[in-house]
């Protein structure tokens, strides 16, 4: 178990993505994978009140009521939920109001009394900083948040954050959810991670496994035929560089009777200050392998490979 950052919350160093839940994966399959989360010893969820809304015929907030249907119908012992705000058609940016209303309409769709960890989705440059901190800070003070954690921000607005909430005395965030994987390294390490270690954040990183890519399952850059959503986003790392990574990995997995996944997540989980890498499974039989990624603990030598083949700035993920 670890850890987050200087919270309460002690998870399973993996957390399972909620964005395929109501987009591809419907609510028997979504009920499905998190069955074989939870019985493998899973206890973190993340998703955002925005997941769907991008598909055709949804509003936003699908996963969100997905996992609380779930949860109702489970009642599962000490799963963490972590949700996020920003993106939601009907709640967008962060001002203070705008924090307060969907923070509890998440409350709602999710059916609990009190989110575990509540995200800054994006930053909003439009409101002032301090009227968001002060909107995150009010609803831990109200007893809605347990914790506070931001989203693809920079470290410099991470840290004016922190000074903000050490100003007016609210809490402080304790996670960064920042992209980071082995084919998108170097902003993170280079301005994210530091900021994290200074004030003992955890990082749980999107996009662990690149869009698939890190499966080892696209070996080309053309996703023609590809029946996944997510193919294209997979196939453009599918460079000769990129491939160098993939091999690298399979000769580790191979070694270890593990898969390219796993492996792929165990190199994460050994980052600093990683604590839990965020991965998706449309499916039940995928979430084995994520599951091992939280257990497999690589050598020394077997990470220091692996930062070697990976040191390159590769195309933009978007």
């Amino acid at each position: 178990m670890t850890r987050i950052g200087t919270s309460d919350l002690d998870v399973l160093p993996l957390a399972l993505g909620g964005n395929v839940f109501g987009w591809t994966a419907d609510r028997d399959t979504s009920f499905a994978v998190l069955d074989a989360f939870v019985d493998g010893g899973g206890d973190f969820i993340d998703t955002a009140d925005s997941y769907s809304a991008w598909v055709e015929g949804n509003n936003g907030g699908e996963s969100e009521t997905i996992i609380g249907e779930w949860l109702a119908s489970r009642r599962p012992q000490g799963v963490v939920v972590a949700t996020k705000v920003s993106q939601h058609p009907e709640f967008r940016g962060l001002s203070g109001a705008t924090v307060r209303r969907a923070a509890e309409a998440s409350l709602k769709r999710l059916g609990v009394d009190e989110l575990d960890l509540y995200y800054a989705h994006f930053d909003d440059e439009s409101v002032p900083l301090e009227e968001t901190v002060a909107a995150f800070g009010q609803l831990v003070a109200d007893g809605l948040v347990r914790h506070v954690a931001v989203s693809n921000y920079s470290a410099e607005r991470i840290r004016e954050w922190i000074d903000i909430a050490e100003r007016l005395g609210v809490a402080r965030p304790v996670a960064i959810q920042p992209h980071y994987n082995l084919v998108h390294r170097n902003v993170v390490e280079d301005t994210i991670i530091p900021i994290a270690e200074e004030f003992g954040l955890g990082l749980v990183p999107y996009y662990a496994l690149a869009s698939g890519f890190l499966t080892g399952k696209y070996r080309s850059t053309d996703a023609t035929g590809e029946g996944s959503p997510r193919a294209a986003g997979a196939a453009k790392y599918a460079t000769e560089q990129g491939l160098r990574i993939i091999d690298t990995l399979r000769d580790i997995a191979d070694a270890r009777g593990a898969s390219v996944a796993a492996v792929s997540l165990a190199w994460l989980r050994a980052q600093p200050t990683v604590v839990a890498p965020i991965a998706s499974a449309r499916t039940v039989e995928q979430v084995p392998d994520l599951l091992a990624g939280a257990r497999l603990e690589l050598s020394s030598d077997e990470v220091r490979r692996l930062n070697d083949i990976s040191a390159w700035t590769p195309t933009h993920a978007g």
